[in-house]
């Protein structure tokens, strides 16, 4: 709203300026009454952009929106990658986006190296295989619901005022500072966000390379690979913090 008053503030002062300059007798000294043709001419159709560009210009300031996310068409990691290369206009978060569909991207391309391995040493029908099948989907269900909460939070994230607060200087107050606190969060968890999507796809780099040294596993070195056992405990956190 502070934003908003400052651009109606700017605009209506711009119009009177551009007026006082136009009907001033120090300057260009229009008139309606004017004995000119021309200068009446030229005064009427001043006043009447006046009037428009105050009318429409207050009402398109007023009336203003910042274009929302729609994170609840969101269904799946895909999704979320179409959203943020399609929808996403904030630039508080752009790079910080930008390197969120770098990591969605290198998701699943580790996803379809480490699919490819596999169905070299396994067939889809083996319980190895499928054991392994299934990490992979819920881990991608985690990085999936990481980077679903953070688009949420940048829907709710109002760019307008945090630069208002930033830029006006006037950000000492208690109640500034509170305000400018919150949206200091908002950017902490989309950082959080991304390590914790980072940190998986690490696990990914650990389990690929594991998995590469064996030509066949059985169901228990399974389960002891060591990159299986921080997959396994990862989704198991993320799932428990998500009841929380």
């Amino acid at each position: 709203m502070q934003n908003k008053f400052i651009k109606m503030l700017l605009l209506n002062s711009t119009i009177i300026l551009v007026n006082v300059i136009l009907f001033s007798n120090a300057f260009f000294h229009l008139s309606v009454f004017s004995d000119n043709a021309f200068t009446t001419a030229l005064a009427i159709t001043d006043i009447i952009m006046s009037v428009i560009i105050f009318f429409v210009g207050n009402y398109k300031i007023l009336s203003y929106e910042p274009q929302m996310l729609p994170a609840i068409e969101t269904k799946n990691l895909s999704d979320c990658y179409n959203i943020i290369r399609q929808n996403i206009n904030k630039k508080t978060f752009a790079k910080k986006l930008e390197i969120v569909t770098e990591q969605i991207k290198r998701f699943y391309k580790k996803k379809e190296t480490i699919n490819a391995i596999l169905l070299q040493k396994f067939s889809e029908t083996e319980m190895t295989y499928s054991k392994f099948a299934n990490v992979l989907n819920e881990t991608e269900t985690v990085i999936y619901q990481n980077t679903k909460s953070m688009l949420n939070r940048i829907n709710a994230f109002d760019e307008d005022e945090y630069i208002s607060i930033t830029r006006s200087g006037n950000n000492n107050t208690a109640t500034q500072q509170s305000r400018l606190t919150i949206f200091n969060e908002y950017i902490k968890f989309a950082d959080e966000s991304i390590e914790d999507n980072e940190h998986i796809l690490l696990k990914l780099d650990q389990l690929l390379f594991e998995i590469s040294k064996f030509n066949s596993l059985e169901d228990g070195e399974v389960e002891n690979m060591s990159a299986m056992r921080d997959i396994d405990e990862l989704i198991h956190n993320a799932k428990w913090y998500k009841q929380q």
